[in-house]
């Protein structure tokens, strides 16, 4: 079944939310795998290395259909790989539902970013939308006390992995020539070889593991992640980013609903109501379903 990138389907709507659970609940296994004495960078390169030199062979193999985009399939490399790789390593060292928040700031680097490179139009829905997710993200982080504490390494690298997040959004939806196949296997390849000169950067030894602690992490990048990571490529190519941006809102309300009943983690009641807010938002974005107009691509360089 194809989606035609500016009309509204529900597939890619269902597709994004699938992908959206999947990474909401990556935390549980992250932290497993921190129990047993992985570090953040050598994990990432464990888990998106061995998966990007596989998918290589499909980057090679359809390289005569992104070859006039090829910038943009570095662009993806690079983006999209810091935000897989910072994002795993805010997870493992950080509060999950403080990462998480400070992360979904990218629905609005999403929104502006449609905005600013795509020309998408930003109508009166999607602006309310934006807002209440704000309104919700403020209360949770405790409103005027958000920032009282200096921000965390786990901070910055959740708040750098929402807009490198957004950034990768616009870029797959800029590239409508690079297969899906493609793209996902420029993220890998990124985040593995990010993910390598960071643990090459820091000196970090990568530590012997046990074979069934092997197996989970190869079980873990080629199967959790790489279904994770190719469903929503697909989602954010055929929709728009400034609604992709917000849908993926659910991943937030999967991520903080299990960290806080199975995780142990707890919210104020002033958190609950901002969760509530920001499910809203993401009710009110997934529920747009008029035609949204084809928006005029400024990042893609016709071929003569």
């Amino acid at each position: 079944m194809s989606c035609k990138p500016g009309h509204t389907t529900a597939l890619p709507l269902v597709v994004l939310l699938f992908s959206s659970s999947l990474w909401g609940l990556s935390w549980w296994p992250l932290k497993q795998f921190v129990n047993v004495g992985l570090a953040g960078p050598v994990l990432s390169m464990l888990v998106y290395g061995p998966v990007g030199l596989v998918l290589a062979f499909y980057l090679w193999r359809e390289r005569a259909a992104w070859r006039p985009q090829a910038g943009l399939v570095l662009a993806l490399a690079l983006v999209g790989g810091w935000a897989n790789t910072s994002f795993v390593n805010a997870l493992m060292a950080g509060d999950v539902v403080r990462v998480m928040f400070l992360f979904y700031l990218s629905p609005v680097w999403s929104v502006l970013g449609g905005w600013l490179f795509l020309g998408e139009q930003v109508g009166p829905r999607r602006k309310l939308a934006v807002g209440v997710a704000l309104a919700g993200l403020w209360l949770v982080l405790g409103g005027a006390r958000a920032f009282v504490t200096p921000l965390s390494v786990a901070d910055v690298l959740a708040l750098t992995a929402g807009l490198a997040f957004a950034g990768n959004n616009v870029i797959a939806r800029a590239g409508q020539a690079i297969p899906i196949r493609s793209k996902t296997a420029a993220v890998f390849l990124g985040c593995g070889v990010l993910s390598g000169l960071w643990v090459l950067g820091l000196g970090t030894p990568v530590p012997a593991v046990s074979l069934p602690v092997s197996l989970a992490v190869l079980a873990y990048g080629f199967g959790w992640m790489l279904l994770a990571t190719a469903t929503w490529q697909f989602g954010v190519t055929h929709m728009e980013s400034g609604r992709a941006g917000v849908v993926m809102l659910a991943e937030l309300l999967v991520a903080v609903l299990s960290a806080t009943w199975w995780g142990g983690e707890h919210l104020s009641t002033l958190e609950w109501i901002g969760g509530a807010l920001i499910g809203c938002a993401a009710l009110i974005e997934a529920t747009d379903t008029g035609i949204e107009p084809t928006p005029v691509n400024v990042l893609k360089k016709e071929t003569p």
